[in-house]
């Protein structure tokens, strides 16, 4: 039998979608928390704000996991990127009526929950359109576009932002989730409607059931999976999401243009351990170097801070230390998703892939909630986080090593 070609015309379609609609969203996660961080000028209400957001994400992904196995994949995303767009018009159009901070907590966690609603039919499509050894390069090229619109979309919003405020960034980001729902229309993605007709949370109850018997009877190493991508989460993505503003913008005093560099610099990383990922696939699936490397990364931006090294010497550690931890944290992520996909039935995808991105993200709000709050109580000596968070982490990296040894067996 002859395996598909990686770029099909539908593949090539979700790409071109996928590219446009990260890169709005980019642009808006940048924006709008750094709104929030100049606005209030504190490390913990941003912490808080930013883990609240997650919470919606959390909940959303068990029901578009579900959602994603029975109605029809490029539906879903049209829907969603449609709603995006009506989401960021009613925002900017209540920006400046209402207090700031519900507002933004308000929309932040409706933005989030939209995604995690939209992600796992993105995941779920691409064994659907690039099967046997394309797998892994599909998955490595998802990764790839995600971090490339990463990349632009800091570096662009800094741009737009530092020049003319909150509200040019607001269109552009309607203008992309516009143009790629109108374009995903055009996708064709293999689907078979389910023959029984229930309720969405009787097939939520489910089909969740049944992925914990698969789970629980079939693959019980994906416990593991879980454990460990949600300490991943706690001990170093929230130290990111909630450090790397705090230190650039508060510690070092540097501009929203600053950040944006740093912050694309994630985005190059991104895309380099993406095309790393597709180059070294077959080594990766049992490597737990990636993480080894983010935990130096987290280290070095510690050491970056302390007292006496000059602003623009700090910045440049930090910004250099982004790009080498997202180029790690990207190799990591398209290797265990691989692995998983892999030995998951293609029926039990979309479910299993949303309850491990679930479960796993439960962990998300609490530790940017806390690094919030130490990076308040800690202010001069943010440098005794990231440190902190290099202990925990490097302890993470070696229970993943057991953990792909499992995956392995």
């Amino acid at each position: 039998m002859n395996e598909k070609k990686l770029f099909t015309r539908d593949f090539t379609l979700v790409i071109i979608g996928q590219i446009i609609s990260l890169f709005g969203n980019a642009v808006l996660r940048f924006a709008l928390p750094l709104y929030l961080l100049r606005e209030t000028n504190s490390s913990s209400l941003f912490g808080a704000v930013t883990a609240c957001s997650f919470i919606p994400m959390v909940i959303f992904s068990l029901f578009g996991g579900v959602i994603a196995d029975r109605v029809n994949k490029r539906n879903i995303m049209v829907t969603l990127d449609f709603c995006t767009a009506a989401l960021i018009i009613i925002f900017g159009i209540l920006l400046g009526k209402l207090p700031l901070v519900p507002l933004m907590t308000a929309v932040l966690m409706i933005l989030y929950g939209i995604s995690g609603a939209y992600q796992p039919s993105v995941q779920a499509s691409i064994p659907l359109l690039a099967d046997g050894k394309n797998l892994m390069r599909g998955n490595a090229a998802i990764n790839m576009v995600s971090t490339l619109s990463s990349l632009l979309g800091p570096v662009i919003g800094g741009v737009l932002y530092g020049s003319f405020g909150i509200k040019p960034v607001l269109f552009v980001s309607v203008i992309c989730f516009t143009i790629s729902a109108v374009m995903e229309i055009f996708i064709h993605i293999p689907y078979i409607k389910p023959s029984e007709n229930v309720s969405v949370i009787k097939a939520v109850s489910g089909d969740l059931r049944e992925s914990f018997e698969f789970v629980k009877n079939e693959k019980p190493v994906f416990i593991s999976v879980v454990v460990l991508l949600a300490l991943f989460n706690l001990v170093l993505s929230a130290a990111m999401v909630v450090g790397i503003p705090v230190m650039v913008v508060q510690s070092l005093g540097m501009s929203d243009a600053a950040l944006g560099i740093a912050q694309g610099a994630m985005g190059l990383g991104g895309l380099a351990g993406g095309i790393l990922a597709g180059v070294f696939a077959q080594k990766l699936k049992d490597s737990h170097v990636p993480l080894v490397i983010c935990s130096f990364a987290a280290l070095f931006m510690g050491i970056s801070l302390f007292d006496g090294i000059p602003h623009s010497v700090s910045f440049a550690v930090i910004t250099a230390m982004c790009f080498a931890a997202m180029c790690a944290s990207t190799m990591f992520s398209v290797a265990m998703l691989t692995v998983v996909q892999q030995q998951t039935p293609p029926q039990l995808l979309g479910k299993i892939m949303a309850a491990i991105m679930a479960v796993s993200g439960c962990s998300h709000p609490i530790g940017q909630a806390a690094y919030g709050l130490l990076f308040d109580v800690l202010a001069d000596m943010p440098y005794a986080v990231m440190i902190g968070s290099t202990a925990l982490a490097f302890a993470v990296s070696l229970y993943s090593r057991r953990v792909f040894a499992k995956l392995s067996e």
